[in-house]
C-alpha cells in the first residue's frame, strides 16, 4: 500500500550560486566530470556499465588520494568480498594510523598547521582553553608512552571514562597512536551502565577524572569510576586527571583513592616523554569499540578499524559539512557518544579546529550556546532536534543580541524533526540561510547512511539522499526495492563501506543476527524510510517500534508529529500498549508549550488531530501530561521504558537514560 510523504512537499532552502560554485563536492564533481546531484550518487554506489569495479569501489578507491589520507603501506586492492558483504575486507594489505592522519603529520616542524588551534574548550565555568596541533601531538605522545609504560600493546583495549576536556583527544589519538583499542564510555554513566562496558571490553586501563562540572555543581567522576571497576573487574591502572582541583593539597576537595592502582594524570602522563614513533597498522586493525545501547538487552560493542573511521568520518566534514580550513565545528556530544570521535578524526583529518564544550546547554541562561556561537564565530553547529525543542521552548528573546552570522552550516542527527522546529532552527538560528545538513546512520557504521550535500535545495525534515559511496535502499518486506515507488519501507544498504562495523565485540552471531538476518545480503537499519516524488528522502522512526493497530502499522514517530504540531506540544513520545478490541492501542505523553494548562479539551484536541491525520484507529486511547519525557544521553526518547512504566511492567536496562528522574514524571502524569 502506498503511504504519502508526510513531510511539506515545498523547498524552502536554496543554495546561493556562489555556495554552490566554491562548495567541497562541486569541486570533487568538477574533477570526475560529474554534471549534477543524481549523476553524483550513482557514480558513487550504482554498478559502472563497462566498468570491472562497482561504483562504491571507485569511490571508495578515489577516495584515499582526493582527501589526501595516507597510508605507510598502500593497499593491494581497495576492498575483498570473498566472505560477503557481511564481512568485507578494506583496504586489503594497506598499513596506516589514523594518529598520523590527525595529528602527527600536522604538527612537524615544516607544516604551517604546526601552531594552528586544533581545539577550543571552554567549560562551563567560562574558562577558555586553546590547544595548538603542536602540543596536542606532544601530549598524544606523552599518553602513548603512558600506555606503553603500562603494558598495552596493539589489540589491547583502554577504557576512556572521562569529563569533556581536551585531554579526551589527546587520549583517544594516543591510543591510536600504540594501536590500543579505545573504549570511551559517556561521562554521564552511572555505576551500571560504566561497569557493564568495562567488564564486556576487559580494558585493563582506564582514563577517570575526579568529577566535572554541571550547573556549577562538581559532578564526581570518580567515585562511580572505582565502584564500577569493583564491580567488572580487569581495570589494573587507573589515570586521573585532575578538573576539580582534586589533586591540590590546599583544596578542601577530597577524591577516593586505591594506592596501587591509581595515579594522577601530572605523574602518569605529563612526567613522560613528549616523543613517539606512531605504529604503523593493518587497515583491518581496530581502533574503537564504541557502545550502542540498542532498544532491548545488553550494549552492543559495536567494533571499527582504523581504515573505516578515518575514511568515513573525513569524507562527511569534507562532503557533507564543507569543511573549510578557517572553519570552527561545534557538533554537541560526548567522548561517549559516535558523533564525539566522527567530530575529532573528521575536523583534525584536514588540519581544522574544533569547538568543545563541557557543560549543560541553558546554563547558567538559555542563550549558552547562542552566546558561544557568536564569541567564538563557531561556522558549523550540530546539535540533536530534541535538543532544539528544549531550546525553542525557552522562546525567541534568548537569540536577540546574538551575531549568528558566523553559522555556514547546521547539523543534526539522532531522531525524527518535527516541522515547527525544524523551521525554527532553520530561520532563527541560521538565519534562513545555513542549510540543515540532517543526517542518519549510526555507530554502527561510524557515520551516516543518509546525508544531504550542502548544495542540494532541501525541504523541511528531510535528510537528502543517500551519502556518497552508501549504497542505500528502500525494500518492502520481501527485500524487494520500493524506493522509486514512493513508499514507505525499511532502510537497507545494499553494499558495505569501509567504516561498517567488522562485527560486534561480543562475536559474529549476534551481528548477522542484529543487521544481516532479516534480508539476504541486505543490512537491516531498522529505520523507516520513504522517498518522495523530488528524490527527498525522509525518516519515520525505528520500524523495530513500529505499532500495529487492527492489522495496520504505523510509526510512532507519525503519531509523535501530529501531536507536535499542535501549537500547545513542545514534546511527545507515543507507544503501543495492549487492547482488547484493536491488539494494540495507542497511549501518548505530551510535554506542554510554557504557560499551557493541561486540560481535557486540550486531550481531545490531540486525539483528534491525530485522527485526522492517521485515521480513527490510531488516535491516543490516553493523552497523558507529563513534565519531561525520559531520553537517553543522545536525545533519544526511549519508548520501551514508557510503555513498560505504563503497563506497570519492570522498565529494563535504564544504562543510557539520562536523568532518571524523569521516569517519575511518567509514573504521575497530570
Amino acid at each position: 500500500m502506498t503511504e504519502p510523504v508526510a513531510e511539506a512537499t515545498a523547498v524552502v532552502h536554496e543554495p546561493s550560486s556562489e555556495f554552490i560554485q566554491f562548495a567541497n563536492v562541486t569541486a570533487f564533481m568538477d574533477r570526475y566530470d560529474i554534471e549534477n546531484y543524481t549523476e553524483l550518487i550513482n557514480r558513487t554506489t550504482a554498478e559502472v556499465p563497462g566498468e570491472d569495479e562497482s561504483g562504491v569501489e571507485w569511490f571508495w578507491d578515489q577516495l584515499i588520494d582526493y582527501l589526501g589520507l595516507e597510508f605507510y603501506e598502500p593497499y593491494e586492492t581497495v576492498r575483498e568480498t570473498s566472505d560477503g558483504p557481511q564481512f568485507t575486507d578494506w583496504y586489503p594489505g594497506g598499513e596506516l594510523n589514523i594518529a598520523h592522519n590527525v595529528v602527527d603529520r600536522h604538527a612537524t616542524l615544516e607544516n604551517e598547521r604546526r601552531n594552528k588551534v586544533a581545539t577550543i574548550w571552554e567549560g562551563e565555568d567560562g574558562e577558555v582553553r586553546e590547544i595548538t596541533y603542536h602540543e596536542l601531538d606532544r601530549q598524544s605522545n606523552q599518553v602513548a608512552n603512558a600506555l606503553e609504560d603500562c603494558g598495552i600493546e596493539t589489540g589491547d583495549t583502554v577504557g576512556l571514562y572521562m569529563p569533556m576536556v581536551p585531554e579526551v583527544v589527546s587520549i583517544l589519538y594516543g591510543c591510536f597512536k600504540v594501536g590500543a583499542i579505545a573504549v570511551p564510555i559517556f561521562s554521564g554513566f552511572g555505576v551500571e551502565a560504566t561497569a557493564t562496558r568495562i567488564a564486556d571490553s576487559e580494558c585493563s586501563v582506564l582514563f577517570t577524572g575526579d568529577g566535572f562540572l554541571r550547573r556549577d555543581n562538581a559532578i564526581s567522576l570518580k567515585g562511580a569510576a572505582d565502584e564500577a571497576i569493583e564491580q567488572a573487574g580487569h581495570v589494573e591502572r587507573t589515570i586521573v586527571f585532575d578538573r576539580l582541583g582534586s589533586s591540590d593539597s590546599e583544596t578542601d576537595r577530597t577524591v577516593p583513592w586505591v594506592d596501587e592502582r591509581d595515579e594522577w594524570w601530572a605523574n602518569a602522563v605529563e612526567s613522560q616523554d613528549d616523543d613517539y614513533e606512531t605504529k604503523s597498522l593493518d587497515s583491518s586493525q581496530e581502533s574503537m569499540l564504541l557502545y550502542s545501547s540498542g532498544t532491548t538487552g545488553k550494549p552492543k560493542g559495536i567494533v571499527h578499524t582504523h581504515a573505516g573511521a578515518l575514511t568515513q568520518a573525513a569524507k562527511e566534514l569534507h562532503f557533507g559539512f564543507d569543511l573549510k580550513p578557517a572553519d570552527r565545528f561545534f557538533w554537541v556530544s560526548d567522548i561517549g557518544w559516535m558523533m564525539g570521535p566522527w567530530t575529532m578524526i573528521g575536523v583534525h583529518t584536514f588540519g581544522g579546529t574544533m569547538f568543545m564544550y563541557e557543560g549543560a546547554p541553558d546554563h547558567p541562561k538559555p542563550d549558552r550556546f547562542w552566546e558561544m556561537i557568536d564569541r567564538h564565530e563557531l561556522t558549523q553547529f550540530g546539535i540533536s532536534p530534541t535538543a532544539i525543542r528544549a531550546l525553542r521552548k525557552h522562546g525567541n528573546e534568548w537569540l536577540k543580541g546574538h551575531d549568528l552570522s558566523s553559522l555556514r552550516l547546521l547539523g543534526s542527527t539522532g531522531e525524527p524533526w518535527d516541522e515547527e522546529s525544524w523551521h525554527w532552527f532553520y530561520e532563527h538560528v541560521g538565519g534562513g540561510e545555513a542549510p540543515i545538513i540532517n543526517i542518519s546512520g549510526g555507530t554502527e557504521i561510524m557515520g551516516c547512511f543518509l546525508m544531504p550535500m550542502p548544495t542540494q535545495p532541501l525541504k523541511p525534515c528531510t535528510l537528502g539522499g543517500p551519502g556518497l559511496g552508501m549504497d542505500i535502499d528502500i525494500v518492502d518486506d520481501t527485500g524487494a526495492s520500493i524506493a522509486d515507488d514512493h513508499e514507505r519501507g525499511y532502510l537497507v544498504a545494499r553494499d558495505s563501506c569501509p567504516s561498517m562495523t567488522k562485527s560486534l565485540w561480543s562475536g559474529d552471531d549476534r551481528y548477522l543476527t542484529e543487521y544481516w538476518s532479516n534480508f539476504e545480503d541486505l543490512w537491516d537499519h531498522g529505520d523507516w524510510a520513504q522517498k518522495d516524488d523530488d528524490g527527498c528522502w525522509f525518516l519515520h522512526g525505528r520500524a523495530d517500534d513500529a505499532l500495529n493497530i487492527a492489522g495496520r502499522k504505523v510509526g510512532p514517530a507519525e503519531i509523535e508529529d501530529a501531536l507536535i504540531d499542535h501549537s500547545a506540544v513542545n514534546q511527545a513520545a507515543a507507544v503501543g500498549v495492549p487492547d482488547d478490541t484493536t491488539g494494540t492501542a495507542v497511549v501518548s505523553y505530551v510535554v506542554l508549550e510554557p504557560g499551557t494548562t493541561p486540560s481535557d479539551e486540550l486531550r481531545a484536541e490531540l486525539r483528534k488531530r491525530v485522527g485526522v491525520e492517521h485515521g480513527k484507529p490510531f488516535r491516543p486511547r490516553e493523552v497523558l501530561f507529563v513534565d519531561e519525557l525520559p531520553k537517553t544521553q543522545s536525545g533519544k526518547i526511549i519508548r520501551r521504558v514508557i510503555s513498560s512504566i505504563y503497563q506497570g511492567d519492570e522498565p529494563g536496562d535504564l544504562s543510557s537514560l539520562e536523568k532518571p528522574e524523569a521516569l517519575e514524571s511518567i509514573k504521575t502524569p497530570r
